[in-house]
């Protein structure tokens, strides 16, 4: 028997370190080649790690939420001859393994719970042999020495969901470990910040590290703002008549159709619009100074995530039909709030459109997602009073707030093709209309 190391690879695209989001083995466990090893987050999309070779799991290199650089062991497997680490003067097993954070903040989902599955490790400090578990790293902040109260990442995060302050907690696990028996009698009998009736001083710092997708979503917005003159405008929308064919298609769904919401309708117009004004539909490549127009429009449709905000991308929607559209964006956005979107569906959007839904306002002022050159902000809809020439009369109305480059958009350009699109949002039949 030998021993196979596989380190972190180079997932592509110049990226130097990737989060571990989901492990899909354990230790002791058989694989064959090519078995799914984890789940890794980059700065675009989620990328499975496949094995390489047949094995057992002989250990992992880190917990899920871990930010592990390329080149980093991430798994050791005994396999059948000599492997590819030396008995002697080979990588040692836990030489270089990637330290993890105390805290992982950008994880799609609960962390591992190393209270429970763990417990082994909690008593004394981690061993350095290749088949310790993982160290535990809850004791101190990131970066520093300043003690904290110790608790697995599972208790970290289901006290961050209560809102309680773990220091207020005496821990009854090992060496003071506080554990989830310790915070279910705390959250039973209630908080300590109150007493005698009167709320205390609520004195908590909470450092939260930027990292993983939300840092990379600040250096993008950033760097947005920064290289892109933004030229906005805001128009009401009449989308009374869009709203009652949205109602007539959806009293008419069929079994194991989607319903209609009114994202389907915009893209289709906007897919009409582009038609007139195709230079709303491009990608500037501003370090070559050459605009790609897209025919396709490749609607990149803002996710918000409990990571933070993700585009995903549905491709070739002029080529959809309403109901199409409706049960694709309904599986990109499942897959983005899973964190599994690939990224295929994470990229090469031509023109983005951003809604919050019922909670959209009045206007916003919305980020253009580079390097394209146009975001439509989707605003909530409401009745208003409108005057008709004789009265006024309650009508559904939504208002558009669109971010165009000034560099590549002129204002009036811009204008031109919101009122167009306007045009065919308030006379929905002309959206089916073929020239």
């Amino acid at each position: 028997m030998g021993r196979h190391l596989i380190t972190m690879p180079d997932v592509g695209e110049g990226i130097a370190e990737v989060e571990i989001t989901e492990w899909q083995v354990s230790e002791g466990q058989e694989v064959t080649e090519d078995d799914v090893l984890c789940v890794v987050m980059t700065d675009k999309a989620a990328v499975e790690i496949p094995s390489p070779v047949d094995g057992t799991v002989a250990w992992l290199g880190a917990p899920a939420g871990t930010v592990m650089a390329v080149g980093a062991e991430l798994v050791a497997l005994e396999v059948e001859g000599p492997g590819n680490v030396s008995e002697t003067g080979g990588a040692t097993a836990q030489s270089t393994r990637a330290s993890s954070s105390d805290e992982p903040e950008n994880r799609p989902s609960a962390p591992v719970d190393t209270d429970r599955a763990e417990a082994a490790t909690t008593a004394t400090a981690p061993s350095t042999s290749p088949q310790s578990s993982f160290p535990d790293t809850t004791t101190h902040a990131p970066g520093g020495n300043r003690a904290r109260p110790l608790a697995s990442p599972a208790v970290r995060w289901r006290a961050r969901e209560a809102d309680v302050d773990l220091r207020e907690l005496t821990g009854t696990g090992p060496a003071g470990r506080i554990t989830h028996e310790d915070l279910d009698s705390h959250l039973e009998h209630g908080s300590t910040r109150q007493a005698a009736g009167r709320r205390m001083p609520d004195k908590r710092i909470d450092e939260v590290p930027v990292t993983g997708l939300r840092a990379e979503i600040a250096r993008r917005m950033q760097s947005t703002m920064q290289r892109i003159p933004h030229y906005s405008y805001v128009e009401a929308v009449d989308v009374t008549e869009l709203q009652r064919l949205r109602q007539r298609m959806n009293d008419r769904t069929g079994e194991g159709e989607p319903r209609l919401t009114l994202l389907p309708f915009l893209i289709r117009g906007l897919v009409r619009a582009i038609e007139a004004y195709p230079a709303i539909n491009a990608r500037y490549d501003d370090e070559h100074n050459l605009v790609q127009r897209h025919g396709a429009l490749h609607a990149g449709i803002a996710t918000q995530t409990d990571r933070g905000l993700v585009v995903t991308v549905l491709r070739h929607a002029e080529a959809l039909s309403l109901r199409e559209m409706a049960s694709e964006l309904r599986r990109l956005a499942e897959a983005a709030r899973a964190g599994r979107a690939t990224r295929e569906e994470l990229t090469g959007s031509t023109l983005t459109l951003s809604s919050l839904g019922p909670y959209g306002g009045i206007a916003t002022t919305p980020v253009i997602n580079a390097p394209e050159v146009a975001i439509i902000g989707i605003n909530k809809v409401e009745t208003r009073p409108v005057w008709n020439g004789q009265q006024f009369a309650p009508r559904e109305m939504m208002n558009l707030s669109s971010s165009f480059d000034h560099r590549i958009i002129d204002g009036w350009e811009a204008t031109q093709f919101i009122h167009h699109l306007k045009g065919l949002l308030e006379n929905p039949a002309e959206l089916f209309l073929e020239e």
